[in-house]
Formats: structure tokens, C-alpha cells, sequence
């Protein structure tokens, strides 16, 4: 196998792993809310919670459990805005090329969650 060979490879799995940490960060940033909440308003439900665990029936205990591990994790998802930042600008450098090698179209790309001003900034465009 050539150099040339052995460093192609070593691109394509490096854009194949900057595509996938992209594509995976943005549908963990999905949620059936259309507007993420307020961190403050996560912290206050999280300190409310708190004061009823200690009076609260077993069953109702665990669903509050429940409710503040989910909570818990919203606020850990939302603290990395500079990591999709810079997964985003490392798609925006990758994308357009590995789009071409898998023959990836622009409607392919929209459908998966890509916002367009990140395909435009990729050089991606609708006829392309």
C-alpha cells in the first residue's frame, strides 16, 4: 500500500469522525421542547425537589429522584455550547468533501438536522 493510499484512509476516518461526533452532538441537542429552558429555571426545580424529597411518599420520592436526574443531565448537556462551537467548525472544514466521497446531498444533510448556514459556511449548497 502507498503513502498516498495509507494517508487517504487516514483522512477519510478522520472526516468520517468528525462528521459523526457533529451529527451526534446536534441530536443530543434535540428535544421535544421547541425552546430549552432557562438554566436558572432547571436549578430552582432542582432545589425544590430537594425540600420534597424529605417528606415525600416512597413513590413519589423516586419519580422526583427521577425527575431531578433528568434535570441534572439537561443542565450537564447544555454546559458545552463551545464544544458543538467546535465540532461545528471542524464539520464545516470536513463536510463538504466527505459529502462528495459518500455522495451526500444537501437535502441528506438538512433532513439529518444540519442547519443551513453550516452547510453554506461548508460550501454545501442545494445544487451542489
Amino acid at each position: 500500500m502507498s503513502d498516498a493510499h495509507k494517508e487517504a484512509l487516514a483522512q477519510g476516518r478522520r472526516q468520517s469522525r468528525v462528521v459523526r461526533a457533529y451529527l451526534n452532538a446536534i441530536e443530543a441537542g434535540r428535544t421535544r421542547r421547541s425552546r430549552p429552558r432557562d438554566p436558572q429555571v432547571i436549578t430552582d426545580r432542582i432545589g425544590a425537589i430537594d425540600l420534597e424529597l424529605a417528606t415525600a411518599e416512597p413513590m413519589i420520592r423516586v419519580k422526583l429522584i427521577q425527575e431531578r436526574l433528568d434535570l441534572t443531565a439537561e443542565l450537564a448537556a447544555r454546559s458545552g455550547p463551545d464544544d458543538l462551537a467546535d465540532l461545528e467548525a471542524e464539520f464545516v472544514e470536513v463536510a463538504k468533501a466527505f459529502g462528495q466521497s459518500k455522495g451526500i446531498t444537501y437535502p441528506a444533510w438538512r433532513q439529518v438536522g444540519v442547519p443551513a448556514a453550516v452547510l453554506a459556511r461548508a460550501g454545501i449548497t442545494r445544487t451542489s
